[in-house]
């Protein structure tokens, strides 16, 4: 350590506790075992010194970079890293250049490990794949994003995807003890210890996340009086949300996939808490009430049109009232939705509809369904023949075609038996008979 007094200088630069306790074998790396216990093939692979080029999908703090530092120990290979935020092709290049003469010179292979790879354009993920097919480099790319959507199909094809999950309690337990007992690396020669209750904070707080567990155990070392961390002293240091949350990124939709699935579901509770999670993570109230609205036509449809109304006056209450009693609305309206009864015959009869549009030519719309404004468009035949719903029996023109010329008649909307449309489709069963017995022929198609 340097002194003031003594004229020494501090050699060793200050490296957060979370960036000391980095494993430094396979052995001691926590978490990850559905690709890396024993007997897994990549961990077979990597024990015999093969690596190949992979790309790692997760969440923040399991142990992405870690791992790939790892790989490139174990297999004996130079490794070179680039950050997709600060890098263009330019660096690629440097990159590249340096792994090549490290070949000719040491006959050593370099694994390039790209973070945040999903950040660079297509044509900068074209830079890699000559040097990967050539075996310039052994490629690893980070990603906290869905990679499917992320990188190009020609990258992914020549790198194997491995999803990275978060951390569970008690891998998480692992690492605060590796922390707390190392006298290297950790915490061991402060002898700090740690409460219950404090552990199951701080547990809770990372989130799966051991970067962000190791950050905040660092803090909480520096803040507390005497030896041990209690739960007040984490509590203090937390901000109001540790949850994984990204409104933009994979999180977000997996999120929202789960409201939306859990509301289709009828199960209120379930949409009741990914809400929750949604709006606790940053999101804005008014994306899950849109949401609710797509849900009220799509999932609900004719079986409760009320869905529709309540879903749009909860719009109506969070954009008057907002954040926090605007919130009672949405969950008002995600109750009301998950509990309604469930038909989705009018998405399907529009899906239905859609398709025979974009698969059927233009036909003309029928002369006797024409509006005659003008006598020359009386005299064309517009509207001749046109029967007036409201002046027939039971106002229904039973036995009227509505379809184009050309066209056979199509039955697109089929109610269920659930909530309202148990009466609709009666109706429709009911004016199917009357035209059936209406001895009226249909149009000639």
């Amino acid at each position: 350590m340097s002194s003031l007094f003594d004229g020494t200088v501090d050699t060793e630069p200050y490296q957060p506790l979370a960036a000391r306790m980095r494993p430094a074998t396979l052995d001691e790396y926590l978490g990850q075992e559905h690709i890396l216990a024993r007997g897994k093939p990549l961990r077979e692979a990597l024990e015999r010194g093969a690596a190949h080029s992979m790309v790692f999908w997760g969440p923040p703090g399991v142990g992405k970079t870690t791992l790939a530092r790892l790989i490139a120990s174990v297999c004996d290979a130079h490794f070179e890293t680039l950050s997709a935020v600060l890098s263009g092709v330019k660096d690629i290049r440097v990159a590249v250049s340096r792994a090549r003469d490290i070949r000719v010179t040491s006959n050593r292979k370099t694994l390039l490990f790209v973070d945040e790879v999903h950040r660079f354009n297509k044509s900068q993920q074209d830079a890699f794949l000559p040097h990967i097919e050539d075996g310039t480099v052994i490629f690893i790319g980070a990603t906290t994003e869905n990679p499917s959507f992320e990188l190009n199909n020609a990258l992914l094809s020549r790198a194997r995807v491995y999803v990275l999950k978060p951390l569970d309690e008690m891998a998480l337990k692992n690492v605060l003890q590796q922390a707390l007992t190392d006298v290297g690396r950790g915490l061991g020669d402060q002898l700090i210890q740690l409460d219950t209750e404090a552990e199951q904070v701080l547990i809770r707080y990372a989130d799966g996340d051991a970067r962000r567990l190791l950050n905040t155990l660092e803090i909480a070392a520096d803040l507390c009086e005497g030896s041990m961390i209690t739960a007040e002293t984490v509590t203090a240091i937390l901000s109001d949300s540790g949850r994984r949350f990204d409104k933009g990124g994979e999180a977000f939709y997996d999120q929202i996939s789960a409201f939306h699935k859990s509301v289709r579901g009828s199960n209120p509770d379930g949409a009741l808490y990914w809400a929750a999670r949604i709006v606790n993570g940053g999101a804005d109230p008014l994306y899950v009430i849109r949401r609710l609205v797509a849900i009220a036509s799509e999932d609900i449809g004719n079986a409760d049109p009320r869905a529709l109304e309540i879903a749009m006056n909860a719009w109506q209450a969070y954009e008057r009232l907002g954040s926090p009693e605007g919130l009672l609305a949405l969950a008002h309206a995600t109750v009301y939705c998950a509990c309604a009864p469930k038909s989705n015959a009018v998405y399907k009869a529009w899906k239905a509809a859609l398709t025979d549009v974009k698969n059927n030519p233009s036909y003309e719309v029928p002369l006797h369904l024409r509006n005659a404004p003008t006598k020359m468009m009386g005299s064309m035949g517009y509207g001749k023949e046109y029967r007036y719903a409201h002046d027939e029996p039971n106002a229904y023109a039973a036995g009227e075609c509505y379809f184009p010329d050309g066209m056979e008649p199509r039955r697109y909307y089929q109610p269920n038996d659930r909530g309202l449309e148990i009466k609709i489709r009666e109706k429709l069963t009911t004016l199917s008979v009357w035209d059936q017995a209406s001895g009226r022929q249909r149009r000639k198609q």
